[in-house]
């Protein structure tokens, strides 16, 4: 069994309709608008979100940042406008996150935390440098982006791969050489922190762990090299990345999925077996679909097609919910432009969209974050809407 049924919910029974998504999605920046609560407190933070830690929240992974980002990237693709001052909200979170960080009393934070991307102040400058872009934001993320290069964590969301990403992002805005530099510093220190069994060993809350999935393993730090790497390299890394996840993979019946950790069995202890983006196939496939071999990709996203949507316990978002598990369909039709994924994608965005605002309505309100709640939805929704098949900001 490589995944537990209970853990998910039929599809809604509606079909796609481009218009009807199309208003959800304006719905929820409407929603998010009008539940602004002003340059100091922001958003209310889901309590999950804020763990250890306060309302609001100022951070890209379930922050402000998160929000902003989102509601940036609707508006330059044209379809939806915010009514905020994106840019003045933007550098108050920078500003906030540096006065009041977000870390609260978490345990065994990284030396380095307040460079992390997705957890730490990297990440409130990369949207403000994306929206109201200065060259004292600029300085402050190169200096973090820098100080990061040996953080032992060797994961996305708190290690040198997070910064890596906004390296690149930042080289791809301005063409500034000295992000080009910062990049190859980082990438250099990192490969060289590779295993001989060509995995990477994550020192993280405490524990020492070799983690496979994008948001704290291997297959994220792949994307974030090889994102920049060129010719030979890029050929070799995908080759070894290949032969680890064929290894690792859990095969049965045609499907396939991941274990968390190369020291943890598929089934945890607790039961439990991971299908998100987070941990289990659908990360594998969204962050290796343009290398992974080919019959192993479609096992990983018909492990995921036959799983089905996300019950309410894990619910409708990009990191371990049903809009996360969406892209893995997105991802497998860009590889193989067979229209089937593209159509299952659209599928699991419609029961995205009503588990939203069955969620929304038994909680009263809407969550406000980008891989957590309602804003990484509605980039799905569009993504959905547009045929396109970049993960948010990591495939920005």
């Amino acid at each position: 069994m490589l995944y537990r049924p209970e853990d998910f919910e039929p599809l809604v029974d509606e079909p796609w309709d481009a218009r009807r998504i199309r208003a959800g999605l304006e719905e929820v920046v409407a929603d998010t608008d009008a539940a602004f609560r002003g340059p100091k407190l922001l958003w209310r933070a889901d309590d999950w979100d804020r763990w250890r830690s306060r309302s609001p929240q100022t951070l890209l992974y379930c922050g402000a940042a998160g929000v902003l980002w989102a509601l940036d990237d609707l508006r330059r693709r044209g379809h939806a406008e915010s009514r905020l001052d994106l840019a003045a909200l933007a550098v108050g979170a920078v500003e906030r996150q540096r006065l009041k960080p977000d870390f609260g009393n978490a345990p065994f934070l990284p030396a380095k935390h307040e460079s992390s991307l997705l957890m730490g102040r990297s990440g409130c400058l990369l949207t403000a440098l994306r929206i109201a872009p200065t060259r004292e934001l600029a300085d402050d993320l190169h200096r973090l982006v820098r100080a990061n290069v040996a953080n032992e964590t060797d994961e996305l969301m708190w290690g040198s791969p997070g910064t890596l990403v906004a390296a690149r992002l930042l080289h791809e805005w301005t063409g500034d050489a000295r992000w080009s530099d910062a990049w190859d510093e980082s990438a250099t220190a990192l490969l060289a922190r590779r295993g001989a069994d060509g995995l990477w060993t994550q020192h993280l809350y405490g524990q020492v762990e070799r983690i496979v999935g994008p948001a704290h393993g291997f297959v994220g730090n792949v994307l974030a090299l090889d994102q920049r790497l060129h010719g030979g390299a890029r050929a070799a890394l995908h080759r070894a990345a290949n032969r680890v996840l064929a290894r690792l993979a859990v095969v049965e019946d045609g499907t396939a999925n991941w274990a968390p950790a190369v020291e943890e069995q598929l089934v945890h202890r607790t039961g439990v077996i991971r299908v998100q983006w987070c941990h289990g196939a659908p990360g594998v496939v969204i962050s290796a679909a343009h290398y992974l071999d080919e019959e192993l990709l479609l096992a990983g996203a018909e492990l995921t097609w036959h799983a089905g949507p996300h019950g309410d316990e894990r619910g409708s978002s990009i990191c371990h919910g049903t809009a996360g598990n969406g892209y893995a369909f997105l991802k497998t039709f860009a590889r193989t432009g067979d229209e089937l994924w593209l159509g299952r994608a659209r599928r699991f965005a419609v029961h995205a969209l009503a588990q939203m605002r069955r969620q929304r309505s038994e909680r009263g309100r809407g969550r406000y974050s980008l891989w957590t709640g309602d804003l990484g939805v509605a980039l799905f929704l569009a993504d959905c809407l547009d045929g396109r098949t970049g993960y948010p900001l990591l495939d920005a």
